[in-house]
């Protein structure tokens, strides 16, 4: 999809940099799929510890201990 933006220079110098590209289009969907992750990642970090079906952090732990 093609769409026009503007992103202010130092904040893509910056990130060009940080991804380790001169390409601009590659360096904005490195970002944009990095941004989706951490998001997922956030709504899913919620459920932490709330299924029964497996063992909580502590639980884990404790049983590491042992053996």
């Amino acid at each position: 999809m093609k769409t026009t933006v503007d992103i202010p220079d130092f904040e893509l110098s910056a990130l060009l940099k940080n991804v380790g590209t001169s390409v601009k289009r590659d360096a904005i969907v490195t970002a944009i799929v990095d941004f989706n992750r951490r998001k997922q990642l956030k709504r899913l970090a919620k459920h932490i510890g709330s299924c029964k079906a497996f063992p909580s952090a502590q639980e884990i732990v404790n049983q590491r201990s042992k053996s």
